[in-house]
């Protein structure tokens, strides 16, 4: 049958390009701490160019569909700007004083976060598999945190957390604002953290090496927002969520490939168990999907 075909040959390309995407956000850490500059230099080209980029990004997709969506923000539009913005400062930040593994596993929590934020903001209701996996995650987040007291890694994982906090309000924002155009919110977060740049610190005081890493930084970051955005398209939301949990051992994977890190065995062991959390949560829901789906299509179809 044509149209199954079809199907199933989106559903590959969704889940070839949100792995892709995942992959690609890993080498957040990596990049972060390969380059010599200050957060906030980092944070600053990364938006610039990134904004360039997904820029053009958001143009082509309207060309392409053919609707002239308003690209006028509002003010939700700009909330949902510079509390991006802010999100990602403490991100780069959290990379640059403390372990990739750590902030990898403590952003890993923000489904969990942004579930109890939701039930305390908005009051949305959550599942019950959703308060045991936070509960589990949160004694692996502790475990970590815990191990980097007198170590000089507390206040980078205190960042993450603030880091995981902000990003958990982000989601919140965006299914609130679902009228917002959220990708080019997100143009517009990146192009502020360039602005503010150039008023609180010097972006050209850089060497060849870092700016032409600032530059890669920059081009991934468009790059794993694009992949994430049209490969979410073409899966279902459970799926690409699993899917998009790859990013923590791609991260820790890379950091162990090209920076020998190897974090403590406190933050492993707690790594290890919000991981098993994170999974498992994911994957139940991704079941379920599977299972919803199987039902509509053996059911049967009753012609009147």
């Amino acid at each position: 049958m044509p149209g199954t075909t079809d199907t199933a040959a989106e559903r590959t390309l969704g889940i070839i390009l949100v792995s892709a995407s995942a992959a690609v956000f890993g080498l957040t850490g990596v990049l972060t701490k390969s380059i010599h500059a200050d957060p906030l230099t980092i944070t600053c080209w990364r938006g610039f160019v990134g904004s360039i980029l997904i820029t053009l990004y958001v143009l082509w997709r309207r060309r392409r569909s053919g609707r002239r969506e308003s690209l006028r923000l509002g003010w939700r539009g700009w909330l949902l700007a510079v509390e991006g913005a802010l999100a990602s400062i403490a991100f780069i930040s959290a990379f640059k004083f403390t372990f990739v593994a750590n902030v990898a596993i403590i952003y890993a929590t923000a489904p969990f976060v942004t579930a109890l934020l939701a039930f305390v903001l908005v009051r949305e209701r959550f599942r019950l598999q959703t308060l045991a996996a936070a509960a589990v995650s949160l004694c692996g987040v502790a475990i970590m945190v815990w191990s980097g007291f007198g170590t000089g890694h507390l206040f980078g994982d205190g960042l993450a957390l603030l880091m995981t906090i902000g990003s958990a309000l982000y989601m919140i924002m965006v299914r609130a604002f679902r009228d917002t155009p959220v990708v080019w919110a997100g143009a517009v977060s990146a192009f502020l953290l360039f602005v503010l740049g150039w008023f609180v610190t010097d972006p050209l005081a850089v060497s060849a090496r870092d700016a032409a890493l600032l530059v890669a930084f920059g081009m991934s970051f468009a790059l794993a927002s694009i992949l994430w955005t049209e490969g979410a398209r073409l899966i279902p939301a459970a799926e690409s969520g699993l899917l998009g949990s790859a990013e923590v051992p791609f991260a820790i994977l890379f950091a162990f490939a090209f920076l020998a890190e190897v974090p403590p065995a406190a933050s492993m062991i707690g790594g290890a168990i919000v991981l098993c959390a994170v999974f498992a949560h994911a994957g139940r829901d991704w079941q379920a999907a599977r299972q919803r789906s199987a039902g509509e299509k053996s059911a049967p179809e009753i012609n009147l």
